[in-house]
């Protein structure tokens, strides 16, 4: 049986479907910075990106029809106003890259070892391998145009120590022992993911134009910054530096380069990722304070994309994902 007489896994179904919503977004985001990108190193970086997802969502295109799929309709030039003013800063376009191409990184690198059919696991690995060479384009002009501040580093112990008492998981009673590389790591990495995250939804509640999708953002706001307090408390309290808010980079506009379906799913297409990050972060916390710490934040955070569908809903702007049947109600048919 060829490859091409295989029928779509769901995971592939379902991996292809989220790559190309995802992807169709990207695409109207990317153009627009694009236009208002006068530093001609960035625009190199955007247009490589906007390469890619167009790429990508047309590879993906041709597979759903080949499967006799119905075709996602995503986003499209309707969901973006090219004539709106500059809402971010040229400088913001790399954070928020590094924060587009982790959340990329996440999906493809999944769904390599959960792909079957050889053709759509050589798509993925090569989307991971575009995205790597993506972020490292981002890294490599932030770190040499001093915009992006690297984890911190901590003294090196002569001789590595074996754990030989109880007290290392301690985190609210008892010897509290100092953080550790790893924690330390992922404490980091959730920090900078609420920076961006809270100056994208400062830009997106000016922009807005329901009051509900507004107040929706405004309330995002509110928790990326409780957010970012809280972890950020972690490091300062062993007088470690962590990433500085990026809210100075959004600029003073109220038009809305983008329609409040894109930034609506936007906001909720990133925080299931932050999902992710945290469970990432619970994944290497042995102190129980900081466990427990990010699983309220996770609780958190889905109870606020909860909300968010909700909206989605309720405006008719929610595209259903790939489904199997109700068997129950097919045989009842």
């Amino acid at each position: 049986m060829s490859q091409h007489e295989q029928p779509l896994t769901s995971a592939e179904l379902g991996k292809l479907w989220t790559t190309y919503m995802g992807n169709t977004m990207f695409i109207q985001v990317l153009q627009y910075m694009h236009k208002y990108c006068e530093d001609r190193n960035v625009r190199r970086i955007l247009e490589f990106a906007l390469n890619l997802s167009s790429n990508y969502v047309k590879k993906i295109y041709q597979i759903f029809k080949a499967e006799a799929f119905p075709i996602p309709k995503g986003f499209d030039e309707s969901d973006v106003n090219m004539d709106a003013p500059q809402l971010f800063s040229e400088q913001f376009y790399l954070y928020y890259l590094r924060y587009l191409t982790k959340a990329a990184l996440n999906v493809y690198s999944i769904a390599v070892p959960l792909t079957t059919r050889k053709d759509i696991r050589l798509f993925y690995t090569r989307m991971l391998e575009d995205t790597i060479q993506l972020t490292n384009k981002v890294n490599e002009y932030m770190i040499s145009n001093n915009l992006y501040i690297k984890p911190p580093v901590i003294p090196q112990e002569q001789m590595p120590d074996m754990i030989t008492e109880q007290n290392y998981l301690n985190g609210f009673f008892g010897k509290q022992r100092p953080l550790q590389a790893l924690e330390i790591t992922h404490l980091y990495d959730n920090i900078e993911n609420n920076a961006t995250s809270k100056a994208v939804l400062l830009g997106f509640s000016q922009v807005a134009k329901l009051k509900k999708v507004k107040n929706y953002f405004l309330k995002g706001k509110e928790l990326a910054r409780k957010h970012y307090d809280q972890l950020s408390d972690l490091l300062h309290s062993e007088d470690l530096p962590g990433p500085t808010m990026l809210d100075d980079y959004v600029l003073a506009s109220k038009e809305a380069p983008f329609s409040d379906k894109l930034m609506l799913f936007h906001k909720l297409d990133m925080y299931t990722m932050r999902v992710r990050s945290y469970g990432n972060a619970l994944s290497f916390a042995a102190r129980h304070d900081i466990a427990v710490k990010i699983i309220k934040m996770s609780a958190e955070v889905g109870n606020y994309l909860e909300d968010g569908v909700n909206i989605l809903i309720a405006e008719g702007w929610m595209e259903g994902p790939p489904q199997t049947i109700n068997r129950k109600e097919f045989a009842l048919t």
